[in-house]
């Protein structure tokens, strides 16, 4: 084989490299930004966090609101004895009653109970902001990891034309007697096993798709189409956003909501009273008469009745915010190890591309060129395309990882902020 050739080939193959970024455009492609509006849309979680919404939204409705007042119908002094026994209109004590009565709620349990429908309100608003978050994030993921497949998946029709060309080249030594008749082998066993390597990538692309179907349905079946996405990492404006996460976020309306629970057991305190007006109609001979009376809760034991429940309900307010406590320090964690891991795969990704890979297509090309002349064994050039192949694809590794940490920080702490 003529090694300008071979050399064409290898040259080949780094202007691929140089291009991979950028795969094709097929019909029906998908794009990050369409997978992203397809998941806010779809998602059966956002849509549980619409209806948990607007299940709130009612309830506060009638937050503050009086009971329904009650409708009082009964029979008063009805004789069981004596001649008038059995009979309603013989005894001027008898009487047939209807009424109404109405609960009225100290004002105190009445704001607290609004207070707290609100902060539930929030409360579901801020929860359905995470959750968004928390798909959009997701479906990021899933998109990353199936493009970067869909990359690798590129690279295989390369290796394999590598591979022919090399099949030629042994055919060629052992035709000229500069090589052994076993070299015809190596290149046989070299296909085999790029053939097994591209099996597992099929699988796991499978999986991929599996994975980004959970979020946007059918349209996963689609070529991931565009780049990989790289958003700048602001590592001030992200150690400043820290406090402003979607999950610390929603401890505001979840704090106010435990605040005015513990408002509410206060106001368990004060008496709630209560008015009733009752009609009560005797015989003919005896005059109706009408009643009004009021009644007034007693909490005369508070230590054993409402200071429980207003304990109980403090402590579930120190619970949460010794649980934001917790998650703040988490998030910092997670931020630094983030922050760092993305510095670290940043260069590794120019390691690869400035000295990595060039190096292995330069070992490919100096082994070759051995082989050829007849000072190198088959071994070495096998060896060296192997290193080369697996460089390549680490390079596509390397690069996901570096956007699959992006997307995490940009979606915990860039997006959050805008």
């Amino acid at each position: 084989m003529n090694p300008k050739c071979y050399r064409t080939g290898w040259s080949l193959v780094a202007g691929l490299a140089a291009g991979v970024l950028a795969l094709p455009s097929p019909a029906g492609a998908l794009t990050l930004d369409e997978a992203l509006r397809l998941a806010e849309n779809n998602a059966p979680s956002l849509s549980a966090q619409d209806a948990k919404i607007r299940a709130a939204s009612n309830a506060a409705i009638p937050a503050g609101e009086l009971p329904d007042p009650k409708l009082l119908l009964g029979l008063q002094n009805f004789p069981v004895g004596g001649p008038d026994r059995g009979r309603l209109d013989q005894d001027s004590m008898t009487m047939q009653m209807v009424g109404i009565r109405q609960d009225m709620l100290n004002s105190d349990k009445r704001q607290a109970r609004i207070e707290v429908a609100a902060g539930a309100v929030e409360r579901a608003a801020a929860e359905r902001q995470v959750e968004r978050l928390n798909v959009r994030q997701a479906t990021a993921l899933a998109w990353i990891g199936s493009y970067s497949l869909a990359r690798k998946a590129a690279l295989f029709q390369d290796f394999y034309r590598e591979n022919r060309l090399l099949g030629d080249s042994v055919r060629a030594q052992i035709a000229s007697g500069r090589a052994l008749p076993a070299d015809a082998v190596a290149p046989k066993q070299e296909a085999a096993q790029l053939a097994e390597r591209e099996d597992e990538l099929a699988s796991q692309q499978a999986q991929a798709r599996a994975a980004l179907k959970r979020w946007i349905g059918a349209a996963a079946d689609q070529q991931p189409e565009g780049r990989l996405p790289q958003w700048p990492v602001d590592t001030a404006g992200y150690s400043h956003q820290l406090q402003h996460h979607p999950e610390l976020a929603a401890f505001a309306p979840m704090t106010r909501e435990a605040q005015a629970r513990v408002r509410e057991a206060e106001a368990e305190k004060r008496s709630d009273w209560s008015w009733e007006v009752d009609y009560q109609r005797r015989g003919r001979e005896f005059g109706d008469m009408l009643s009004v009376q009021f009644s007034w809760d007693l909490p005369l034991f508070p230590g054993s009745r409402q200071n429980p429940r207003i304990a109980a309900r403090q402590a579930e307010l120190n619970q949460l915010e010794a649980e934001r406590e917790a998650l703040s320090r988490e998030h910092a964690q997670q931020l630094e190890t983030q922050l760092a891991d993305y510095q670290r795969l940043d260069r590794a990704v120019a390691r690869n591309q400035q000295s990595l890979l060039p190096l292995a297509r330069e070992k490919v090309d100096l082994s070759t060129a051995s082989y050829r002349a007849g000072k190198g064994e088959l071994a070495a050039v096998i060896a060296a395309r192997r290193e080369l192949i697996d460089a390549r694809l680490k390079q596509i590794d390397v690069e996901e990882q570096r956007a699959l940490t992006n997307a995490r920080l940009y979606f915990a702490y860039g997006e959050a902020a805008q």
